[in-house]
């Protein structure tokens, strides 16, 4: 807080000489009545955006608060919650691996092409990135803190996702499915960008706006993610680790001192799996 620092102003009269003789004593001046200063009222903290998060926040221009976050997003992202989800998704992964031709054979086909292709527009970079950019700009200049908090963390989701996605894929090196027609992409497959970018979109908007806005945001993303099997650029085991890695970079962004555990625990009459959320 500022601190107001009073100044005191000290006058003084000179009063010429008239007589000799001598002046009156003065009167002692009346004691000085301190007043009281009324403290402001505490600004009070906007609702929290998403779920266990602060609702004030610092003011900082655009560069400077994506910058900023992205920092804090990558410090969030090494975690045990972090650790469940991609050791899931890498299980699951490495089980659908040997069927991943048998399922891009079954999904592959001409009948259905109108179906699947909205499924590499709407999963694109270029669409999610741009929407992400309205729902900010929006939220700005209309003054919805909440809206403007959305767009924001749906920017740094899809910085994160496009950027740990092709790191991942230059360091694995999967070559893409073989076309129907022979050929091939010269670009890499794990995991898939589609499925990354668009269920850490999903998630951002669950931790934002609840379960009841991420069910169908989810089923929008394994929609993208199913079309990357019909199109045959992706395996199934591409998008299924993809899933998991967008689902990480999602609560990694909206996350805000909370954590998840999971134990097992013996019961009188079998097992169970104990549950518990930490602030």
């Amino acid at each position: 807080m500022t601190r107001w620092i009073p100044a005191a102003l000290l006058a003084i009269a000179c009063l010429p000489a008239a007589t000799a003789q001598a002046q009156e004593e003065t009167p002692s001046p009346e004691p000085v009545v301190a007043q009281e200063v009324a403290q402001e009222p505490a600004p009070q903290e906007n609702p929290p955006a998403a779920a266990g998060e602060a609702g004030h926040k610092l003011t900082r221009g655009f560069l400077s608060s994506l910058g900023h976050n992205l920092g804090d997003d990558l410090k969030h992202m090494p975690r045990l919650n972090s650790l469940y989800w991609l050791g899931g998704g890498g299980a699951l992964a490495l089980a659908v691996h040997q069927k991943d031709r048998t399922i891009n054979a079954r999904l592959v086909n001409s009948t259905t092409d109108r179906l699947w292709t909205p499924g590499h527009i709407i999963g694109s970079t270029p669409v999610l990135l741009g929407s992400s950019v309205a729902a900010y700009v929006i939220g700005r200049r209309k003054g919805l803190e909440r809206l403007q908090h959305l767009g924001m963390d749906e920017i740094e989701a899809t910085l994160l996702a496009e950027g740990i996605t092709q790191g991942l894929k230059l360091s694995v090196r999967r070559d893409r499915p073989i076309q129907t027609d022979g050929s091939q992409s010269g670009t890499y497959s794990f995991p898939s960008g589609h499925a990354t970018l668009t269920f850490a979109a999903a998630t951002v908007l669950q931790q934002h706006l609840g379960y009841k806005a991420g069910i169908p945001t989810y089923l929008v993303a394994s929609y993208v993610a199913m079309s990357r099997l019909h199109d045959n650029r992706h395996y199934a085991s591409d998008v299924v680790f993809g899933a998991a890695l967008g689902v990480v970079i999602g609560r990694s962004v909206t996350w805000h001192g909370r954590n998840f555990y999971a134990s097992p625990m013996l019961l009188p009459d079998g097992a169970g799996l104990q549950l518990a959320l930490v602030n």
